[in-house]
This record gives C-alpha cells, sequence and structure tokens, in this order.
C-alpha cells in the first residue's frame, strides 16, 4: 500500500531516547573493571611466560647434552670393554712368559743340581704350583741322600722331602735304587707360576754309570 503525503509537510522525526545517567555510568564501571583486569592479570602473566619460555629452554638443552653423554658413555663403556679384553690378553702373555721363565729357571738348577752328584739320575719332574715331584735312579743310597742336601743348599727349595727309596733290578748285576721325593720352591722364586704346572720332563734313562 503506497501513502501518499497531500500536506507538503515533512512528517515529524521520532525523538531519541536518552539514555539514563546510571546506566552509563555503570557501562564505564565494567569497562574500567575489565581494563584493570586486564593490567592486574597481564603484570604477573608476562614475567611467568618469559620465566617459562627460559625453563623450556633450560630442559631442552639439558635434553641434549643428556643425549651428548649418553653417546660419550656408550664410547666409554665400549672403549673398557676393548681394554679388559686388551688387559686379559697381556695377563695370558706375561703369565705364558712368566712360566716359561720360572720353569726354564727350574730346569737348569735341577740339572746344576745332577751333575754335582755321582751316580744319580732323574727320570721325570713334575710340577704342580710351587711344589716339584722328582723321580730318579741312584748308585747308592747316599747319593740319593746328596742330592737332597744339594737341593737345600741351592737355596731354591725348600720342604724337600724323600717319599721312596728302594732298590730295583733294572740292571741285575748292578746295585740301584729308585727314588721318588718331593720339594716345595722356595718363596721368593715360586711367584711366577703359581697357577699352571710346568709340565713334566721324561729325559732318557742314562745307563747305570756314570754322570747324567
Amino acid at each position: 500500500m503506497i501513502r501518499i503525503n497531500l500536506l507538503g509537510q515533512a512528517r515529524p522525526k521520532a525523538a531519541k531516547q536518552a539514555v539514563p545517567l546510571e546506566a552509563t555510568v555503570q557501562i564505564l564501571f565494567a569497562a574500567v573493571a575489565v581494563g584493570l583486569a586486564f593490567v592486574i592479570l597481564g603484570i604477573p602473566y608476562y614475567p611467568q611466560k618469559r620465566q617459562l619460555d627460559d625453563t623450556n629452554k633450560h630442559i631442552a638443552a639439558l635434553r641434549a647434552e643428556k643425549a651428548s653423554l649418553q653417546q660419550i658413555k656408550q664410547d666409554v663403556d665400549r672403549f673398557e670393554s676393548q681394554r679388559a679384553v686388551l688387559q686379559q690378553r697381556i695377563d695370558v702373555i706375561e703369565t705364558l712368559q712368566r712360566n716359561r721363565s720360572g720353569a726354564q729357571d727350574l730346569l737348569q738348577m735341577v740339572a746344576n743340581t745332577v751333575v754335582r752328584i755321582d751316580a744319580l739320575w732323574l727320570t721325570s719332574l713334575d710340577r704342580k704350583g710351587d711344589s716339584i715331584e722328582l723321580q730318579g735312579v741312584a748308585g747308592s743310597i747316599s747319593a740319593v741322600a746328596n742330592f737332597i742336601t744339594e737341593l737345600k743348599r741351592s737355596g731354591y727349595f725348600d720342604q724337600v722331602e724323600i717319599k721312596t727309596a728302594k732298590e730295583n733290578d733294572i740292571q741285575p748285576s748292578v746295585e740301584t735304587f729308585g727314588f721318588s721325593m718331593s720339594a716345595t720352591i722356595a718363596g721368593q722364586r715360586a711367584g711366577a707360576p703359581t697357577s699352571q704346572p710346568a709340565g713334566s720332563a721324561q729325559p732318557p734313562q742314562a745307563a747305570p754309570k756314570g754322570r747324567s
């Protein structure tokens, strides 16, 4: 429906409704309160956020350092394992060297003692730790006694004990005595070859006369 203004007069404008002063004041206070709240909350927020960022950076740096230290620890453990293997090999080689040197000294000392005794021959020498077992043949009991005396005088042995000494019949026409004895290597000389036997020496039996 179309309305036509035939009077030619402007239509009166609707009067604006005035906002009460009390409502305006309330709105203003609310805005100020919100602003103050933001200010109050913002004062501790930004320093704490900065502190949190610094803490996170420090944690990240510690984690990176931990990863690096773990890698270093793995390298150290690997090197320690390799060192232990090498040390074990060195210990074995040194033990073998000491045993070989000790066995040579032992055989040389026994040989030097035997050659000073008339009519006495060794048929076996066994070593177990610091003890040795000797077996041999002598032309007389006196030769066995002299051998024991020489072993004690050498300073290389102590606790020399005769186990058996009896006449045998290797050659019926010649009187011979088989004997066995034990001796302990003196303490100052027993340090090297204490763990393994030096083996057995089986020299060929000599004729029942003369020297070995």
